[in-house]
């Protein structure tokens, strides 16, 4: 059994990441309109992410796809503002730390492309993410930043990058 790795994504990944991040939210129940499950770039993962200052990596582990986040400025606010954007771990992949390390990756790669703030967004009952965001210093905010198309997540939350 190989260790976890976390690592960009390539373009042979867009379809086993698609399949993994649908799994995941029919899992969770997570309405399938107005979420990350509709989004036309959510099959053309690498393409969307090969844009200045984004990045979306991948939790590898025995060459399967187990879990996945992004960094990407906030669509409709300015440039000192990124998103953490769809992350999601399998079954497999969650109470393992893995979490944590996912979202070290993403926010030393914010850091480094200049970014001050990260916003997120989320659902209410996802209540094991929105305890790892806390943890890592995102706070919940009253309103909606940007302009995501996710009008079902109405969990708002952000982050300053000091």
């Amino acid at each position: 059994m190989k260790n976890p790795i976390i690592r960009p994504i390539q373009q042979e990944d867009n379809p086993f990441v698609a399949q993994m991040i649908r799994e995941v939210l029919v899992e969770s129940g997570a309405p399938k309109v107005g979420t990350a499950y509709e989004d036309k770039t959510l099959d053309q993962m690498f393409e969307f992410y090969a844009t200045p200052r984004s990045e979306y990596f991948v939790l590898v582990e025995n060459d399967k796809i187990i879990g996945s986040a992004g960094i990407a400025p906030l669509a409709g606010e300015n440039e000192h503002i990124c998103e953490l954007q769809k992350m999601y771990f399998s079954a497999e992949a969650r109470g393992r730390g893995l979490g944590r390390e996912m979202m070290d990756v993403c926010l030393k790669f914010a850091k480094e492309q200049g970014f001050t703030q990260c916003y997120l967004e989320t659902l209410p009952y996802m209540k094991a993410a929105q305890k790892l965001y806390k943890r890592t210093g995102f706070r919940e905010i009253d309103h909606r930043m940007g302009s995501t198309g996710h009008y079902s997540c109405d969990v708002w939350m952000l982050k300053e990058l000091s």
